[in-house]
């Protein structure tokens, strides 16, 4: 299928093919007929994509700092990757889309098939979106005018938020897209409206939707204007929906209202407000979120939890269908609003009209009838497009066995996955077959760099496929554990990105599914993604210590840094928690460094102080090994980002070895050893890969043995259920 692309490292736009998505839980997959063009923000989006890189971070600061903190920590080579990928990495655009049904995912109760929808999907021909983020479409509303639903839904909120009543005059700045829309809104609730605006042929179509205008660049004056259409009185609200770095139209709006008038921002505009300007007559100023309430908020969007509508009455879905209700009555005119028509093949040419024009609003045009559903996609230079990897892949031997290079697919394209781990495999001597992301975008973009062979979004396809020896995993990690048992069942080999599991039972399905594949023959290599043990400094550490038959102290201090409580790694569902989800990268250092088994694990949490939750990222561990060893992971999410993340001390024999953030290891009264630094950091990542590689090659045992694994996880489980049994 056919998805528009921002690149925001040259600055074009793309029409990307890529595989169609696979419906997910709670999600529709809708087929687009018609999707909206925003001239203000894919406009933004443009220029910053088009701008150098100094423009590009003026228009950061923030991204700037967090650039300068990595440097300090992590040094010039890791934080520059980190950049380019970034910047490497494609916008999907659009978010106002009109489509048809074809599939429903678990759990979705309040669409069907064949039913015509309204959502937030971006410019693709096939999009999967949220059923709380879908609205059907009533009858007799054209595709057109529906796909205007979701920009119309910015403006319905930001006239919500000035609580308009019968009678009021309100004013409108910037007479855009949602500019004209809100003044067709505002006149729907029985205002009078002013629109100011300093283009004349935008100011006549505000007064064809019964509107007074001012025009800017007529000369006519903003403020006279507002007295006149206000009777003197003053406003009794605005609605900014300018796009400017200007502070003027604040303070033409605090100076236009009455006393104790609302001002709401819908658009974008400088924000050096006059205390003089607001205090005086107790203005009220607000900024206008989207579409509404839910969004940004995962557990509404992502995971389908409606808000009571006796609390909250108008939320994103409610809102859209109040825009299509105002489509259907025709009180929403959006006829003349359409300022161009494209096929959706040929957007790059309704791009550069937007880059260079002014137009108001390009609607996309999708292919009729029902397009093929494929979720592969050829990236073979000369395969044909839409060819199976089966089709393209060279013919080896049977599954279980390895005859040359190993065929490797990979489940997931994350930034982790596209930054480090598929580098790293594309330095092997892997074949690399399949690359599975959930969109499609970024397995076509990061496998085509790589020289993957295809791009898909069914895993499920992807791990059976006879033309692979190996699977990595690199997806979130509640799905860990069920693609390890199913790469198992289909006698594959496994790298999975840690952690192995988020629950015991799935690591008991873990260990039945390896079990059931070395009793029948299999003995797969499996792999989790402990890179430090691979770590230079580590492996010196290590045989350092292999010197001595004394107990060893480990003491590790993790600077783990502030996670919001809604990101999914702290989700125990989703992400495990951290100390599940992170924590056992130093639980397996600390167990790969005593070289002796866990005998028990202890753990304490921070506890609760005012304004601070109790949470699992500021805890400590203890593990006691059965040598007598024991270690302590300080696992903190309560310090400063400019403190470097990691660092490892071992204390044995009057001596003691301390390694900083995998750059500096230094030897304290160590016998002929005193320092080992690099000049870049290495955490053991393109090592621990090519560990995997190899033993698949070479047909030998797993470099990491399973039960070593095993034991690592439940570590993890243990100290988490210490942490809660202390509350």
């Amino acid at each position: 299928m056919h998805q528009i692309l921002q690149d925001l490292k040259q600055g074009a736009t793309i029409v990307e093919t890529v595989p169609v998505p696979l419906v997910r839980p709670g999600h529709l997959l809708i087929r687009t007929r018609r999707s909206l063009v925003s001239a203000g923000t894919e406009r933004m989006l443009l220029e910053f994509g088009r701008a150098n890189f100094i423009e590009k971070a003026r228009q950061q600061p923030d991204k700037v700092r967090m650039v300068l903190d990595k440097l300090r920590t992590d040094g010039i080579g890791p934080t520059m990757r980190s950049v380019q990928a970034k910047l490497d990495k494609p916008i999907p655009l659009g978010y106002s889309n009109a489509g048809v049904v074809v599939e429903v995912g678990a759990g979705v109760t309040r669409f069907q098939v064949g039913q015509r929808v309204v959502s937030n999907g971006p410019h693709a021909e096939y999009v999967c979106v949220p059923e709380n983020l879908c609205a059907a479409i009533p009858e007799g509303v054209a595709d057109e005018a529906a796909c205007f639903t979701v920009v119309s839904a910015i403006a319905l909120q930001g006239i919500r938020l000035v609580v308009p009543t019968l009678g009021e005059t309100v004013v409108v700045t910037g007479l855009g897209l949602i500019g004209l829309l809100a003044v067709q809104l505002l006149r729907a609730n029985g205002c009078h409206v002013l629109g100011i605006d300093p283009d004349a042929g935008r100011a006549a179509l505000a007064r064809g939707y019964g509107a007074e205008t001012c025009v800017l660049s007529a000369g006519e004056d903003p403020l006279e204007a507002a007295r006149r259409v206000s009777g003197g009185r003053g406003v009794d609200a605005v609605v900014i929906t300018a796009s400017t770095q200007s502070n003027e139209p604040m303070h033409q709006a605090a100076q236009m209202c009455r006393q104790r008038g609302r001002i709401v921002l819908v658009g974008v505009t400088g924000l050096e407000l006059s205390r003089a300007d607001f205090y005086a007559k107790e203005l009220s100023f607000q900024v206008s979120c989207s579409y509404g309430p839910g969004r940004y908020d995962p557990s509404y969007e992502e995971q389908g939890q409606d808000y009571p509508i006796g609390f909250v009455r108008w939320t994103e879905q409610r809102n859209f269908e109040a825009v299509l209700e105002l489509l259907a009555a025709g009180r929403l005119d959006i006829s003349q609003l359409v300022s161009d028509r494209v096929a959706v093949a040929d957007a790059a040419r309704g791009y550069e009209v937007l880059a260079t024009g002014n137009p108001l609003a390009i609607v996309l045009e999708y292919p009729a009838g029902d397009a093929p559903v494929s979720r592969t996609v050829s990236l073979s230079v000369g395969a044909p497009l839409g060819a199976t990897p089966a089709a393209i892949a060279p013919k080896g031997a049977p599954t279980g066995a390895v005859t040359g290079a190993p065929r490797i697919s990979v489940i997931g394209s994350g930034n982790y996955a596209a930054q480090v781990l598929i580098p790293a495999l594309a330095a092997t001597t892997a074949r690399l077959q399949t690359l599975v992301s959930a969109a499609g975008v970024s397995g076509v973009r990061t496998g085509r760099k790589h020289g993957f062979a295809s791009a898909g979004t069914d895993a499920a396809v992807a791990i059976a496929a006879p033309d692979a020896d190996a699977v990595v995993i690199a997806t979130r990690h509640d799905s860990h554990a069920a693609l390890v048992v199913q790469a198992l069942n289909a006698r594959k080999h496994v790298f999975v990105e840690k952690p192995l599991a988020i629950t015991r039972p799935q690591l008991d399905a873990i260990i039945e599914a390896h079990g059931a594949a070395v009793a029948g023959g299999f003995n797969p290599v499996v792999m989790v993604g402990f890179n430090r043990r691979y770590a230079p400094q580590v492996i010196r550490i290590r045989q350092l210590l292999a010197a001595t038959s004394e107990p060893k102290v480990f003491v590790m201090t993790v600077n783990a840094g502030e996670i919001p409580i809604e990101h999914w790694t702290q989700s125990v569902a989703e992400g495990g928690g951290r100390i599940i989800g992170e924590g056992c990268h130093f639980v397996d250092l600390l167990r790969f460094l005593a070289g002796s088994p866990i005998r028990r694990t202890h753990a304490v949490r921070m506890g609760a102080a005012p304004g601070i939750a109790v949470r699992d990222d500021k805890a400590t561990l203890t593990l006691e090994f059965d040598d007598g060893s024991f270690g302590t992971v300080h696992y903190l999410a309560n310090g400063h980002r400019s403190l470097p993340k990691e660092r490892l001390e071992v204390f044995c024999r009057g001596a003691v070895l301390q390694l900083d953030n995998f750059r500096r290891l230094t030897g304290y009264g160590w016998p002929g050893f005193t320092k080992m630094n690099l000049w870049r950091q290495d955490k053991g990542n393109e090592a621990c890969v090519a560990a995997f590689v190899s033993a698949i090659a070479e047909g030998r045992p797993s470099p990491m043995p399973f039960d070593e694994l095993v034991e690592v996880t439940r570590a993890t489980f243990d100290a988490v259920e210490a942490l809660h049994s202390r509350t």
